[in-house]
């Protein structure tokens, strides 16, 4: 089978739509498929071309069997409305352009968080004739109004138009959580069009390990219990209470909070660490994807953050199954939902109020003055892992596209 995937995010990239699609194409290639990707030279999320690369009108390559194809956008930081529409229509367009210049596919797959990539998706199918596949991985664009980006108003019922559009348009929607499909259905999507398979975890990659002695070093960090967040700085993060949470704990020396990402939020938390003089904070830029297992080697515990917005009820980010992984215990301070049912089920971790700096302060003293109940929970973390794995949920998606595409298989 041919499969031709749309995705503006791929590595060296490290954020969950990268690593997701990376992940699930190396295993459809070791299946014996043929796999191609177009998508743009990598900068998510600070806007700056990673080191080694140039914004090229079209640049093939070929990793791990996957042949990549990266084509020549509009960029710039993940901030600002109107330039990150023109960062995903260039997108949009020059996606749809590189498609037609590959060998006619037997499934065209795009995927969001930004629907405009699924708009190429939807054109591409079209002119190659072949089923369209919608993986979706967020409820754009009422994230948008989430995190206070836009109001609502015309324009974003125009986009929540084009969303329902490209759902009905799909011979198939491969949703991340079953939240998502719930909402769909509620919708009027029809439920025999959605299937669901959730993020996982690459357990070759991620698995319990001993701290990496030259970050610690680095960090100047030696027995404090070291409460990580890795990822993007964005504004659905709630990240300025997180912060807030630190300052309430400067005087506990056996605990350090370490951040370690870049996005739209990030210089004014490094500002906001500066103004307070926290102590006990320490920040990284964005990791290389291949170190994130050195990384997440260092932390005691995971923070999981999300804002308080009922949409967030049913996003399940893909750090929890990292951390179920490595072994870390997580605090998952989100929403109700999806993702703390798993956290509740398997016992990986604790749940807390979100946008609650008290109620995260008593979680991390529950477990830096509990150590059994730490060591349960990451023993809880390390069982729950195989539920997760990354190689079976990419069979699993490869069975759905199977079962839509053109021509024998």
């Amino acid at each position: 089978m041919k499969i031709l995937f749309l995705t503006d995010n791929f590595p060296p990239e490290s954020n969950a739509p990268a690593s997701r699609t990376v992940e699930h194409a190396r295993e459809w290639v070791a299946a014996g498929h043929e796999v191609t990707v177009i998508t743009c030279a990598p900068n998510f999320p600070a806007g700056k071309l990673f080191e080694g690369y140039r914004n090229h009108w079209y640049k093939s390559e070929m990793r791990d069997g996957i042949k990549i194809v990266r084509v020549k956008t509009y960029i710039t930081a993940n901030e600002g409305f109107i330039k990150r529409t023109l960062d995903y229509q260039s997108f949009m367009l020059m996606g749809t352009l590189a498609s037609l210049f590959q060998a006619r596919p037997d499934v065209v797959v795009a995927t969001s968080p930004q629907f405009f990539t699924a708009v190429a998706g939807y054109v591409v199918s079209l002119l190659r004739r072949a089923p369209f596949v919608f993986e979706l991985r967020d409820l754009w664009p009422a994230s948008i109004t989430a995190v206070g980006a836009m109001k609502p108003g015309r324009l974003i019922r125009g986009l929540e138009r084009l969303e329902l559009f490209l759902y009905r348009k799909a011979a198939l929607i491969i949703s991340v959580t079953h939240a998502f499909k719930d909402e769909l259905i509620s919708r009027g999507i029809d439920a025999t069009q959605i299937a669901v398979v959730r993020n996982g975890v690459d357990l070759n990659r991620y698995q319990p390990a001993s701290k990496n002695s030259e970050l610690m070093q680095q960090l100047n960090l030696t027995d404090e219990m070291v409460i990580g967040y890795i990822g993007t700085h964005g504004m659905a993060h709630g990240l300025p209470k997180v912060i807030e949470a630190a300052a309430k704990m400067e005087s506990n020396k056996r605990v350090v909070f370490l951040f370690v990402g870049d996005g739209a939020e990030r210089l004014a938390l490094e500002r906001d660490v500066q103004a307070r003089k926290l102590s006990n904070v320490r920040l990284l830029p964005m990791q290389p994807k291949e170190r994130m297992p050195e990384v997440w080697s260092i932390c005691d515990v995971a923070l999981i953050p999300l804002r308080n917005q009922p949409l967030f009820q049913s996003v399940i980010p893909s750090k929890l199954f990292e951390c179920m992984g490595m072994g870390i215990p997580v605090i998952m301070s989100v929403p109700t939902g999806e993702a703390t049912e798993i956290v509740d089920e398997t016992g990986c971790g604790l749940v807390v109020e979100p946008e609650n700096p008290s109620s995260l302060v008593s979680a991390i003293n529950r477990l830096v003055e509990d150590p059994e109940q730490y060591r349960k929970l990451s023993r809880n973390a390390q069982n729950a892992a195989m539920q997760f794995s990354r190689q079976s949920l990419a069979h699993t998606m490869l069975q759905l596209l199977q079962s839509v595409a053109r021509g024998p298989q």
